[in-house]
């Protein structure tokens, strides 16, 4: 029996670009079943992609997050492929995105966006997407180049298994973290990438973008890193305790008293302080450890992606191509 193979395309006011994507991706996966996940457009986004032959699902919170959680939720497929609706990826390469999947088998297999023309990426995204990405390699893993593409393909036991806590554009770099985070099998394959059609204009706002980004790794840092965390705190009370409390000890030493009471408390309680926050983060590596464990046995729960499967998810059984 063949994979159901199913394809996701957020968009938002994409009016100029979702008929060409759609096309594209139903010429080069004409099985799959092509959904576009309307975010509340209020321009024609929703009459061009029923032009075009895709399904349209409506999401009414704003935010790509949003749309992915509901997308991973009501979907059921071997192979589920994203793509950004404004047709700057090149769709034509999902054939070979999906086979790549198949052939590992991989979880994740991510377009890494290679610019066709100096103008793809906006004034300061390559250089915020290569900082973003070198901290999330530094802090999670390596297997990542191109952390912020908008264009991936995923396993269903990846799907079934990702929280898809983010709301918006962040949403990338938590897929990322996921991956990296169970050391899911994941693949990388160049893809072009080119300007937006003219009439269609970016919803990324590069400052906000960036530092909903940043928090998030930050966040993450704490939830799936906390002894480091925690480490880093640690320390910088412990600097702090050690720069007010040294010249006290100093003085002890040479007259046998101390006259800065105050200061030789507060140098106390704060190096006490220090203990504590790192006893919490060593406390709470133990109980990261058993949720990476509980999230490894949920995604064991399904079978690895493969062509040859007698198994068809409920919801998809009766589907046929744009149904």
């Amino acid at each position: 029996m063949n994979p159901v193979i199913a394809c996701v395309v957020p968009c938002y006011n994409e009016e100029a670009a979702i008929g060409k994507v759609v096309g594209d991706l139903r010429a080069s996966l004409p099985e799959a079943a092509l959904y576009v996940y309307d975010n509340a457009s209020t321009d024609g986004t929703v009459a061009e992609a029923l032009k075009a032959g895709a399904v349209v699902r409506h999401e009414p919170r704003k935010g790509k997050g949003n749309v992915i959680r509901r997308a991973f939720a009501d979907i059921e497929a071997h192979a589920l492929l994203i793509i950004d609706g404004d047709d700057t990826y090149d769709a034509s390469r999902a054939r070979e995105m999906v086979d790549l999947l198949f052939e590992g088998p991989y979880d994740q297999v991510i377009g890494v966006r290679r610019g066709i023309v100096d103008t793809a990426y906006r004034s300061g995204h390559a250089l915020g997407n290569k900082m973003l990405t070198g901290a999330v390699r530094s802090l999670f893993g390596n297997d990542v180049s191109d952390m912020l593409s908008g264009y991936r393909v995923f396993s269903r036991r990846y799907i079934k298994s990702f929280p898809a806590l983010s709301r918006e554009f962040e949403t990338e770099t938590e897929m990322t973290v996921h991956a990296l985070n169970l050391r899911l099998p994941t693949a990388e394959l160049e893809i072009d990438f080119k300007d937006r059609p003219a009439g269609s204009v970016s919803k990324l706002r590069t400052y906000r973008d960036g530092w909903r980004i940043l928090k998030l790794i930050l966040g993450l840092v704490r939830r799936q890193r906390p002894s480091l965390f925690h480490s880093v705190i640690a320390a910088l009370l412990t600097l702090v305790s050690l720069v007010l409390g040294l010249p006290l000890i100093g003085e002890f030493v040479e007259t046998g008293t101390v006259p800065r009471l105050p200061t030789a408390v507060l140098a106390a309680a704060i190096m006490v302080i220090a203990m504590l926050v790192l006893s919490v983060g060593y406390i709470l590596e133990s109980f990261m450890h058993m949720r990476q464990e509980q999230a490894r046995l949920a995604h064991l729960t399904y079978p690895a992606p493969t062509r040859g499967t007698d198994f068809v998810p409920a919801g998809l059984k009766d589907s046929t191509c744009g149904s």
